[in-house]
């Protein structure tokens, strides 16, 4: 049977291409046994959250069986978003975050994207893991601190470097998936 993993790119006007290099890694790291879908998400400018929360919850819906998570950067935070907010029609085994954005800022842009203050206790009873670079130039280190004081049953990965890309190698995501049974 084969793995279903969902995957989220991350925002900005080439989101899509540029993660397309961590999609292949993740897929060589973790081999035939696992399918990745990777729908390119287009955003909606007019709505609040960019139209990504029900984008996701549609890809997830169409998912069939149960299905493994992962996100990268503005992806990540809305995959955190969607499952804090909205109960998943699927079971989901575990969530792999990559370079998480913690939005906290005051403008209206920023403020439409933050999670609720209890958001962690709305999150499924899964495997939770974050990956964060030290040397990550778009999304800074102490973002991830702060998802250590909210999740704190996640796992959290601190790499020394590999920048906001990871190098454009997921290896050691493919690991903590592979340890999903």
């Amino acid at each position: 049977m084969t793995n279903q993993i969902l995957f989220i790119q991350g925002g900005g006007d080439n989101g899509f291409e540029a993660d397309t290099a961590l999609v292949a890694s993740l897929q060589q790291a973790l081999g035939k046994e696992y399918k990745i879908n990777y729908p390119k998400l287009q955003s909606d400018e007019s709505a609040s959250d960019f139209g990504w929360i029900q984008l996701i919850g549609e890809k997830i819906d169409e998912t069939n069986g149960d299905i493994l998570l992962v996100g990268h950067s503005f992806g990540a935070s809305m995959i955190l978003k969607y499952l804090s907010e909205s109960p998943a029609n699927k079971r989901i085994k575990g969530v792999f975050l990559v370079a998480t954005p913690f939005w906290d800022g005051q403008e209206d842009w920023q403020t439409a994207l933050q999670l609720r203050e209890d958001f962690a206790d709305k999150l499924p009873e899964v495997p939770i893991f974050f990956y964060h670079c030290r040397d990550d130039e778009e999304i800074p280190f102490t973002h991830l601190q702060h998802y250590k004081r909210k999740v704190t049953s996640a796992t959290f990965r601190e790499l020394k470097s590999g920048g906001h890309q990871f190098n454009n190698d997921l290896t050691l995501v493919a690991i903590d998936i592979k340890s999903i049974k």
